[in-house]
Formats: C-alpha cells, sequence, structure tokens
C-alpha cells in the first residue's frame, strides 16, 4: 500500500518543523509548503490524502484556497489551523468546506489524533468506493426524495443533483441509515469524524447548518434535520 500523503502548508518556520516532527509518526510522505499560492498548485496538481492548513499566509490565504479547492470539486480532507481568538475564521473556514480545525498553540498530541482521525476516514471511503466499484448492483440509498449513492458519492434530491463535500456526504449517509434516530453532537464527532473531543461539538453545528443550506427549502425552519434542543439532531423523512 502507497504511503499517505499529506500536504503542510505554514509559513512559521518553528511551527512548520513541530508539525513534520510529530506527523512523521504516522508514516506518511510529507510536503511542507510555506506560501498560498504554492500550495495551492500543488493541491490542484498532485493527490492528498490530508492538507494541514494555516490560514494567516502570503502569498494567498488558507480560506481562499479552501474556498477554491472545494469549488474545483476537490475532497481532499482539510484540517484547518486557526489562531485561538480567530472565531470568525473557523467558523468561515468549516463553511467553506474544511474538515476540522485547531487552534493555536495546539497540543502535538491532538494534532496526531486529528490527523489520524481524517487520514483513517479518507481510507475508509476508498476502501468502502473500492468494495461498491466490484458491485456494480449496489442500489444508492433510496428516502423519501434523497438518492445517496455511497459508491460514487452522488447524492440527488427529486432528481436534481446536490453538490456535497466529502465530509457533508459521510454526515447526511450516516443520518439516512438511521432516520429518526437522535444523535448527540459527541456521537457525530466520534462516528463520523472519528473522535470524540469536549468542546467541538460547533464542528458538527456548523456542518450541519451547511448541510441543511443544501438540502432544505428554508434552512432555518428545516424539514429534514431538526434540533432535539439539549440533546441533538434527528434526520427524517415523511412517508
Amino acid at each position: 500500500m502507497p504511503l499517505p500523503r499529506i500536504l503542510i502548508v505554514e509559513d512559521d518556520e518553528d511551527i512548520a518543523r513541530l508539525i513534520v516532527m510529530h506527523l512523521e509518526d504516522l508514516n506518511a510522505e510529507l510536503t511542507h509548503c510555506d506560501r498560498g499560492d504554492d500550495a495551492l498548485e500543488l493541491a490542484r496538481s498532485e493527490p492528498w490524502d490530508l492538507m494541514v492548513l494555516d490560514l494567516r499566509l502570503p502569498g494567498l490565504g488558507g480560506l481562499d484556497i479552501c474556498r477554491q479547492l472545494r469549488e474545483q470539486g476537490s475532497i481532499t480532507p482539510i484540517l484547518m489551523l486557526t489562531a485561538k481568538s480567530s472565531e470568525l475564521d473557523r467558523v468561515l473556514g468549516l463553511e467553506l468546506g474544511a474538515d476540522d480545525y485547531l487552534s493555536k498553540p495546539f497540543s502535538p498530541l491532538e494534532l496526531t489524533a486529528r490527523a489520524k482521525a481524517l487520514l483513517r476516514r479518507a481510507d475508509m471511503t476508498r476502501q468502502q468506493t473500492r468494495s461498491l466499484e466490484n458491485n456494480t448492483q449496489a442500489p444508492p440509498l433510496e428516502l423519501g426524495p434523497f438518492s445517496i449513492c455511497d459508491r460514487t458519492h452522488r447524492v440527488t434530491m427529486n432528481g436534481e443533483r446536490i453538490e456535497l463535500t466529502s465530509r457533508e456526504f459521510d454526515l447526511l449517509l450516516h443520518f439516512a441509515k438511521q432516520p429518526g434516530r437522535v444523535f448527540r453532537r459527541s456521537e457525530l464527532l466520534d462516528e463520523v469524524w472519528g473522535y470524540g473531543h469536549d468542546g467541538y461539538e460547533h464542528t458538527v453545528n456548523t456542518h450541519i447548518n451547511r448541510l441543511r443550506g443544501k438540502i432544505e427549502e428554508d434552512p432555518g425552519n428545516p424539514s429534514y434535520i431538526s434540533t432535539v434542543w439539549g440533546v441533538g439532531y434527528r434526520f427524517q423523512v415523511e412517508p
């Protein structure tokens, strides 16, 4: 099996050295880039299993990199690095399609755990895709107006294609496999993101809001993904 490939985009030399030192434990091929415009070109031209992306970069900012990659259909998992006080940047990054974030200063152990979780999820997706490609008869999941094909990561709603990021697709598929069940945010972090961590439920909230914006006629008054106050979220489709 080829080694996973990780693109590290960080202009602070000391932080970049720290990231490389700890991610070397993942037995991955690491590439470091310290300019945003160079990073975007690398991300476009080569396959990657993970991008660790700082938001404050010379040349081109991390938010612009994230936005452009998602607009071009890239599903490479993105782990954002943000300043501790930059709540707006974290929200914007998640809205633009980042999969997760870490606030600086961060624990090296947590960095490694987050990277492993994203790599593990990406590998599971590839394995599922290969398995389903070998079974061309595997039908899509049909639920109400939704048709969700795990093999192709294709979602249609009332026959119209819905463009989702990899994380949004995973979240919708997880909901659709268990309609009516109420999921706590901590459960979604563990089952969809691949880890549980107190204080990161906001990541779930942001992805739920983004998913609602794509499948709900009125995201402020959702029909499919409802909030169960004090508990979590439920996906339900009327028969």
